[in-house]
């Protein structure tokens, strides 16, 4: 019997490159590869020490170093387990790491589609697995996917990485998902797989009590009293509004005795007043103390400001002493001489309106 090859367009003489890259394409699709091109290798760059590690030695150290993973995902849409792409990433991270290998991905080609409702994904990703040395191996995964969204693209590099990871690294599996026939054997078994297989009984018995309790549990129905769920929230305690901040230096200032003024400064030091306002409600005792030494014998003194001019005199006398620190004098006491000096009298016996008129002096200076 004679056996005659038939020629086909990728063998007839008469087929140029282009008319076989053309006919690819037409049954593959534009812009997708009629293969994978082959794994390569890029030496170490020129410099390299000849004592670190190549490629080939680090992905073999990651061998050995990774853990096993299982089907521990669940597709509940149809029923199935599987390995994802977190676990497989969470496996490899630290052997990856701990030998100095990384990999850089690229995207090599796609191509998309819409098929129905859904999209069609289909990809080439190439990776390059580098070694401490600096040399590389370069592979082409594929990777397909459908999505009735926008992640399909995702999904198709999910895949391609996760079946890298598998493949290059051989990663390993755990027992759960080995058809092993010796597995049911404790005898033969090592202590690792005795251990693995005391850990799914210990898992699958918390679940059985977990199912238990909660088929235990009463329905909504067959309580009398409501749930927590069900129960109105306690009404907001109200809290107390908080007091009223005391101003000692209107109360220096309308303190009528020197034993009423220790008071009031043995009330501020308690409540923690800086040193700068301690020294404010001093001046207003020095100057209570030099008017009544230079009033004239017979003299009847003012009467002081009270209820609310009183705290009006001391909150612009306040804001007196604050634009005079704005404008930078330093100590009560030049700021009370600036006062006396332009209106003839003390701060703590001035009017409201000559204290306002010396705090916006004092503001435009400062702002000049």
């Amino acid at each position: 019997m004679t056996v005659t090859t038939l020629p086909t367009p990728l063998t007839d003489p008469r087929v140029t490159p282009e008319l076989a890259a053309r006919l690819i394409e037409a049954v593959t699709g534009p812009g997708f590869p009629s293969a994978p091109a082959p794994t390569t290798y890029e030496p170490a760059p020129a410099g390299t020490p000849a004592d670190a590690p190549r490629i080939f030695a680090a992905i073999n150290s990651v061998m050995r170093d990774t853990m096993p993973v299982g089907k521990n995902q669940k597709n509940t849409a149809q029923n199935y387990s599987f390995r994802g792409i977190d676990d497989v990433m969470s496996a490899m991270a630290g052997p990856l790491r701990s030998h100095g290998v990384f990999i850089l991905p690229t995207l090599a080609h796609q191509r998309q589609d819409r098929d129905g409702k859904m999209t069609r994904t289909v990809i080439t990703m190439r990776y390059r697995v580098y070694g401490p040395a600096g040399d590389c191996l370069i592979a082409e995964v594929p990777g397909e996917a459908h999505d009735f969204a926008d992640k399909s693209m995702n999904k198709a590099q999910s895949a391609a990485l996760k079946y890298l990871l598998f493949t290059l690294f051989m990663l390993p599996v755990d027992g759960r998902s080995i058809d092993d026939g010796d597995r049911d054997h404790p005898v033969d078994a090592t202590p690792e797989h005795r251990a693995e297989q005391a850990q799914r009984q210990q898992r699958h018995q918390q679940r059985q009590q977990g199912r238990q309790q909660r088929q235990q549990q009463p329905r909504r129905s067959d309580r009398a009293e409501p749930g927590p769920w069900e129960q109105k929230p306690a009404p907001a305690v109200a809290q107390p509004a908080p007091a009223p901040r005391r101003d000692y230096l209107a109360e220096a200032t309308a303190a009528q005795s020197p034993a009423e003024f220790a008071k009031v400064r043995a009330d501020a030091v308690k409540a923690g007043a800086p040193t700068e306002y301690l020294e404010g409600l001093d001046a207003v005792a020095d100057e209570k103390r030099a008017k009544a030494a230079q009033k004239p014998a017979g003299q009847a003194t003012p009467p002081p400001p009270s209820g609310e001019d009183a705290q009006e005199h001391a909150v612009a006398l306040g804001e007196m002493y604050d634009a005079a620190k704005t404008a930078g004098v330093e100590t009560v006491a030049e700021a009370d001489q600036l006062f006396t000096n332009r209106h003839q009298c003390a701060p703590s016996a001035a009017t409201i309106a000559q204290l306002r008129e010396q705090r916006d002096d004092l503001l435009d200076a400062a702002s000049a």
